[in-house]
């Protein structure tokens, strides 16, 4: 199953990673004005905000591959609005939010399926590998589409690389088509379908207010860890080019290291990987500050992109390991719901430390959000994975 499993969730990092670098670029090039610029990137991120919830009882209702599949159609969608405006004068800046928009939906569709259907396929003793391979796999389909949407923009303009992330996702679609779908009777899917959000969270508010807040400060300086190298290194007067270079030395630190921490939690326990991940996290934005070129800044860039990718698939794997059989999608759309508002707070946070006090700071500040995140999650994750239930009734 590691075909249909993986090779959808590196194409659609692909597509993603293909798409990013140049929104900005495309919303400039049709005169937008920079504020509008902002927002367009941040629609994103709002729209697999707004979509998590509605994205569980689509799942619940069509299956988890139906739903990979709707998702990979939305996305399609969304990519040629945004190829459909690079051809249209200044006015269609609304075509090109609407795209990204979709895109943004069709991501929480998919992620949460995908999720689901990992969950449900693999033995509980190999949760952690897949999980965290999962987040791997996507990991270095985001790093890799830069470099081939900047190969394709070369030879063909912007546009070229929207149909980087278009031929990208069909061939997801193709995959995902072809894999077996999961063995839930009717039954299963009815008792699935009748338990509602407002029940969801209910009955498991208190695991939400615990464990969830720690996923949540985690998401917030994951969040803020992909703003602050840029900005540290323009604020130390590090060139672009050079700062890309710096990011691409902490994502290829980050991209190696997925497998063996998946290893390491299915072994000894969550507890032992989510807590230093959020910690050294935390002390690479500390220490950043400390950095005054490029060499010392790739050092904590570096220690930076390791403390995240020992964490990769670390919040699936806790939802996973709590989330309750009848209801389970529903579950997972409020968590990742959690994870989301995390990832939208953490640059929040940065901004308003930054305009109190300055950068470093800002920085500082920042650091200890995932420092807080590291605490909460020692005092609520489970000391081995044969007690993650212990956190949360039975309620099957």
């Amino acid at each position: 199953m590691a075909l249909p499993a993986f090779a959808p969730a590196a194409l659609f990092g692909l597509a993603a990673g293909a798409m990013l670098p140049v929104i900005v670029t495309s919303a400039y090039e049709r005169g937008a004005s920079t504020a509008v610029t902002a927002f367009i990137g941040s629609l994103l991120g709002i729209g697999s905000l707004l979509t998590n919830i509605p994205s569980g009882i689509l799942a619940t209702r069509v299956g988890e591959r139906r739903a990979m599949l709707v998702a990979a159609a939305v996305t399609v969608a969304g990519l040629a609005l945004c190829v459909v405006y690079l051809g249209r004068g200044p006015g269609s800046v609304v075509v090109f939010a609407s795209g990204v928009f979709l895109v943004g939906c069709a991501s929480s569709v998919y992620n949460l399926a995908r999720q689901s259907y990992l969950t449900e396929m693999v033995p509980p003793e190999m949760r952690a590998r897949a999980l965290s391979t999962l987040g791997g796999t996507m990991r270095i389909g985001v790093f890799v589409g830069p470099f081939l949407g900047a190969l394709a923009t070369a030879f063909g303009g912007v546009r070229a690389a929207y149909l980087v992330g278009v031929v990208a996702i069909l061939l997801a679609a193709l995959v995902v088509h072809r894999a077996p779908d999961l063995e839930l009777s009717p039954e299963q899917r009815l008792a699935g379908a009748q338990v509602t959000t407002r029940k969801v969270v209910r009955e498991h508010w208190r695991l939400f207010a615990s464990l969830g807040l720690g996923v949540l400060l985690l998401s917030a300086i994951r969040q803020t860890r992909q703003t602050v190298i840029p900005l540290w290194a323009h604020h130390i007067g590090i060139s672009p080019a050079e700062s890309s270079i710096v990011y691409g030395i902490a994502g290829a630190v980050d991209a190696m290291t997925f497998y063996p921490a998946g290893r390491v939690m299915d072994r000894h326990g969550r507890r032992i990987v989510a807590v230093p991940c959020a910690v050294v996290m935390g002390l690479a934005c500390i220490l950043m500050p400390l950095t005054h070129g490029l060499f010392t800044l790739i050092l904590v860039a570096m220690l930076m992109g390791f403390g995240n990718g020992i964490g990769s698939g670390i919040v699936m794997t806790l939802a996973a390991d709590v989330s309750p059989a009848a209801g389970r999608l529903t579950f997972l759309a409020v968590w990742r719901e959690l994870a989301d508002a995390g990832a939208a707070l953490g640059p929040v946070i940065l901004s308003l430390a930054t305009g109190a006090g300055g950068l470093g700071n800002g920085l500082v500040v920042s650091g200890l959000v995932g420092v807080a995140a590291g605490v909460a999650l020692w005092r609520w994750i489970p000391a081995s994975p044969g007690l993650a239930r212990a956190t949360v009734p039975d309620r099957r």
